[in-house]
Order: C-alpha cells, then structure tokens, then sequence
C-alpha cells in the first residue's frame, strides 16, 4: 500500500476508473430496477446527495490541510539542518587545527550525504544512504568530543552542543519524512468517494457515461494532489533541498 501512496498518477488512474464504474454502476442499476423517483423522493434523495458530497469535499479539504501541513514542516526542517550544519561548521574554529580540519571536513562529506537524501529515488539507494548518514553521525559525533572529556572548556562545550543540533536536525527531518497521512484515512476517503459516485449515477434521469466522467475526473485529481504533497519522494511536487545545496556550495 505505501508503493501505491508513493506514486500519485497511480492514484489517479486508480481512482478515476473505480469511481466512474461506481457511477455506471449505480446508472445500470436504477435503470434495471425501471424506476424512476417520484418528486416526493426525489427530493429526499437530492438531500441526501448533497450532504454526502459535502462530506467528501470537507475531507478532501482537511486531508489536503493535512498534507501541506507535512510538506512546509518538511521544508522547515530542511532550513533548520541546513542552519545548524553552518552553525557548526563555523564553531569548528573554536577547537584546534587539527580537530577543526577534521570536523569541517566530516561536515563537508555530511552537506553531500543530506543533499543526496532529499534527492534520491525510493529504494535501495535511499537504505544506503541512511547507513552512511549514520556512519558519518558517528563519526562527527567521535571528531567533537574526542577531547573534550579530557579538557573540557566552555568553548568546545559549544562545538559539542552545535553538533548535537546537527544529529537533532537529521532526526526532525527524517519523522518529517515518514509523517504521512494514514492508510486508514486514504481507506475512509476513498470509500466515502465511491458512495458518493454510486449516489450520482443511481440518481441520474437518463444514463449519460460521458456526463459520469466529471465527477471521478475532479476527485481523481483533487487524490492525486494530496497524495503528491504527502509523497516526499513520488510525483511532481517535492522538497528542494536548495538551503543545503546553498550551504554545500559555500562549503566548498
């Protein structure tokens, strides 16, 4: 299921072609039961119809809130790494030579590493580089606080407390990244879309395919948009990591 949330025209072409067979659907089965609505019903049913749809354009709306919500706290949190990497790679000055080469020069391959997390496709690459990410936090971690436990000075308890910001930052982007909106939720919406589509086509006067077509069209492409905010790495719509890549290039 989280391959097929990942890939937003997959969603698409799902969703229109289930609930333009839902309207048929309906279409066929008021026309098999040769009953048309008497007025009376009519407006009953017209009533009902109306609420259903309403329902599903306010959870098409809030879901749709839910998913910006996740992208603009994906790209705050990216600002925020990119920050706390500047903010350290400046401290290193604080330390001596040697540690300061080695830690700014950790940070230099660390830049590369997160620049290449916002930007890889799903899989096996994407594994690889969270291993390496860890390695490298590993490896920062050991190159600020080699000494500092022996010679602890207010200066490098600075440079300790920059770089846990930077392991921090990484941590705040990845639950960014795998805060998504829930399956259960996607189950409810569609359920309700493919009532509300039956409703449609069992309340037509005179069965039209093509008139059918509308309203799949508009919540395919309202599910498509949604799922392409909440997809960090599938579609259109992604987050550019140009704060990291702007501090990769001054790194450099």
């Amino acid at each position: 299921m989280a391959s097929v949330l990942n890939n937003p025209f997959l969603i698409f072409g799902i969703t229109f072609v289930v609930l333009w067979l839902a309207a048929l659907l309906g279409g066929r089965l008021r026309e098999r039961r040769h009953a048309l609505m008497d007025e009376d019903t009519r407006a009953d049913f017209s009533v009902v119809q109306a609420a259903t749809l309403t329902l599903l354009g306010l959870i098409i709306g809030f879901s749709f809130s839910m998913a910006t919500g996740r992208y603009d706290l994906r790209k705050s949190y990216e600002e925020a790494e990119a920050n706390a990497i500047g903010t350290e790679y400046v401290r290193a000055d604080l330390l001596p030579a040697d540690e300061a080469l080695r830690v700014k020069t950790l940070l230099r391959e660390y830049t590369d590493l997160r620049v290449r997390f916002y930007s890889a496709p799903p899989g096996d690459v994407v594994n690889q580089i969270r291993a390496d990410v860890g390695k490298m936090q590993d490896q920062l971690w050991t190159a600020a606080t080699a000494s500092a436990n022996a010679t602890p000075t207010p200066l490098r308890a600075l440079v300790v407390a920059g770089m846990n910001d930077v392991l921090n930052s990484e941590g705040y982007t990845q639950a960014a990244w795998w805060n998504r909106i829930p399956v259960g939720a996607w189950a409810l919406m569609f359920a309700i879309a493919l009532f509300c589509n039956w409703l449609v086509g069992f309340g037509t006067k005179r069965l039209d395919p093509k008139l059918l077509l509308v309203l799949p069209v508009v919540v395919g492409v309202a599910f498509f948009l949604i799922a392409d905010i909440d997809s960090p790495r599938g579609g259109v719509i992604r987050v550019v990591p140009q704060n990291l890549i702007r501090l990769q290039a001054g790194l450099k």
